[in-house]
């Protein structure tokens, strides 16, 4: 799968060199950080391919990166449009969920309990997209490519049987509606940097924590949870922002050519992952025909459980009846509106005011 992988990244590649080729001019260095840990696949197999190694040579040795992963440039999350937009980096990519602190429209994207699949998060994304840039730009960035981790599950410590054994743990979340989710299932949700959260599970300072289900088998998470329940709180979408005073000084065939690269490597990532998602399951529970990107587990294997209907009913449920209205509490009444024109539509879902 991994071969794959890096196959269609080659074709994209190839794509965007074809389609797109830059005249002679002065070279560029970008600065961008865009991953939470370099042992991602998202990184170490699709940004630092296409944009650190093959970005010179698609762009007729214009275009440079000076890429780094977060714990390179001692980020943890939150501050990465701050980063941009004061202009310490030209490219910040972030889980939205995280920087909805900026930006609440952002949290709207990926509604714990609203999306079954990654290709309904996705429409959905792309349907909010304009609300979300005329809401960034004021803040002087804008998103040109958004980008999925697995599907966000629980990794926990003690067994579970169920979305009803939630109540009462301690849960670590990553954004403020997987903390309204949880809370209104009886649990406690906890706010931890990405990075804290192996020792976190480790000491017993939570009792599961929610990420991609590769993801946490990239950083080892198996090592300190034996249980693996694969409901999903949410699928973890992240975007690559510009700023926009840079942006909008780069010449005008620079920025049409890193318009096309970016909707490659976007196209990319998806599929990236789609993949990583069944893959991080099988490889946690030790499967090895199905674990072909990740570590296989042999000697610990995660205990897994799915989802029930009734699981997944009682997560719609928490979503329409504090999920959502807490969101639009906290982002105002507009963004109910917003919500009901891009995403309603899509998904069957609408918020109705009290």
């Amino acid at each position: 799968m991994l071969r794959k992988l890096l196959a269609v990244s080659a074709l994209a590649f190839s794509a965007v060199a074809s389609a797109q080729s830059l005249p002679p001019g002065p070279k560029i260095t970008i600065s961008a950080v865009t991953q939470l840990s370099p042992a991602l696949p998202q990184y170490k197999d699709v940004d630092v391919p296409m944009l650190r190694d093959k970005m010179p040579a698609a762009s007729n040795g214009r275009i440079e990166f000076n890429l780094k992963s977060y714990p390179e440039m001692n980020v943890q999350g939150p501050e990465v449009i701050r980063l941009v937009r004061s202009g310490q980096v030209d490219i910040g990519g972030a889980p939205l969920t995280t920087v909805s602190g900026d930006v609440p429209l952002l949290d709207g994207f990926d509604l714990p309990g609203l999306h079954n699949s990654m290709e309904s998060v996705r429409k959905a994304g792309h349907a909010m997209m304009g609300a979300a840039n005329r809401d960034l730009e004021k803040l002087g960035v804008k998103i040109i490519a958004t980008s999925p981790f697995p599907a966000q599950v629980f990794f926990c410590k003690r067994p579970i049987t169920g979305i009803a054994d939630l109540k009462g743990r301690k849960i670590r979340v990553a954004g403020p509606s997987q903390g309204d989710f949880l809370n209104a299932l009886g649990a406690q949700p906890v706010a931890i940097a990405f990075g804290e959260v192996y020792t976190a599970l480790e000491r017993g300072t939570v009792d599961c924590a929610v990420t991609g289900t590769g993801t946490g088998n990239a950083q080892k998470w198996f090592e300190v949870a034996n249980n693996l329940y694969t409901l999903v709180a949410s699928w973890g979408i992240s975007g690559y922002m510009v700023n926009i005073a840079w942006w909008n000084k780069l010449d005008p065939q620079v920025r049409t050519f890193l318009e096309s690269y970016f909707a490659k490597l976007e196209e990319t990532q998806w599929k990236l992952g789609a993949d990583l998602t069944q893959d991080g399951i099988e490889c946690n529970v030790g499967n090895a025909a199905g674990c072909k990107i990740f570590t296989l587990l042999t000697d610990k294997k995660m205990t897994l459980l799915k989802p029930t209907d009734a699981d997944n009913a009682r997560a719609r449920q928490v979503l329409t009846e504090v999920v959502l209205p807490n969101w639009v509490k906290r982002c105002g009444a507009r963004c109910g509106d917003i919500f009901n024109e891009t995403v309603a539509p899509l998904t069957g879902v609408r918020y109705k005011a009290n």
